[in-house]
């Protein structure tokens, strides 16, 4: 059991770090194939990718440290001061949305006719994904990729409490 947990938060980290990594290469390369779109110059583009991207490092961190946690103290207790800096970091992440929200609206009305339609459904997508990262990692599993998930996915036909909420759960 203890095996196959280190592979899984190995894989979650790594995971999260290279999709972190392959976000950035693919922003660079659509701006260099598609530099009509102007992403680099969309605010709300640019904060909504920001957000994606401190959130996936959000989550690699805290994966890594259940895995290195499992793999020194053979223990998946996250560290209340890890917990307790991931619960100001819910805030944090909670006024970013609502602010990029608001520069998103602002960004519509203001350069809609400016500029192709696509460059603001691209950052509405990148906005709407990162709020789905957020709900993810702060409330509900929306990634179920193995069998077990998958199984009591369909079994109880609800989401699964994120790991890190169970965390914050476990701090009262």
């Amino acid at each position: 059991m203890r095996k196959k947990l280190l592979k899984r938060f190995s894989y979650l980290y790594t995971g999260e770090l290279m999709s972190v990594v392959m976000f950035i290469i693919v922003f660079f390369l659509l701006n260099k194939v598609y530099p009509q779109l102007r992403l680099y110059s969309i605010t709300s583009f640019c904060i909504s990718f920001f957000l994606l991207e401190f959130l996936l490092v959000q989550g690699s961190i805290y994966w890594y440290i259940k895995w290195k946690r499992l793999k020194k103290e053979n223990t998946t207790v996250t560290p209340m001061q890890v917990v307790k800096g991931f619960k100001n970091l819910k805030k944090f992440n909670i006024s970013l949305i609502i602010i990029t929200m608001f520069i998103f609206a602002f960004d519509f009305f203001k350069l809609y006719l400016s500029l192709p339609l696509g460059s603001l459904g691209i950052a509405g997508f990148i906005y709407i994904f990162a709020i789905l990262e957020y709900i993810n990692y702060f409330h509900f599993q929306l990634s179920y990729d193995n069998l077990s998930d998958i199984k009591y996915l369909l079994r109880s036909k609800r989401l699964k409490q994120s790991c890190l909420s169970k965390d914050f759960d476990s701090m009262v």
